[in-house]
């Protein structure tokens, strides 16, 4: 969740919006970051959680961080149960996560 919020947050021009949302389903919780950035080029959106993925390659890790935090995420959520994913759109990127409740 740290690094969804953080990434949120870089991400989020200023003047926009952050939401964080969780819901109670059926044998599990479903958690979700969004916001008001830019949106994801379609492209990219499979790709995010590889290792060492960056949507922007002009980043460095000074600038954008290593590229290994969402495959982190992916993988932590993964060995947990739950399953992870991103939608984009001109409204704005929501990341979520599911973990069996």
């Amino acid at each position: 969740l740290a690094n969804l919020l953080q990434n949120t947050v870089r991400y989020t021009p200023d003047g926009g919006r952050v939401v964080v949302s969780g819901e109670a389903r059926p044998g599990s919780v479903l958690v979700g970051v969004a916001n008001t950035g830019e949106p994801i080029p379609e492209a990219d959106l499979a790709h995010l959680f590889e290792r060492f993925y960056r949507v922007e390659k002009s980043r460095d890790r000074a600038s954008g961080g290593a590229g290994i935090g969402l495959a982190i995420v992916k993988q932590l959520v993964e060995a947990s149960g739950g399953r992870v994913g991103v939608e984009s759109s001109a409204a704005g990127t929501r990341f979520w996560f599911s973990l069996p409740g």
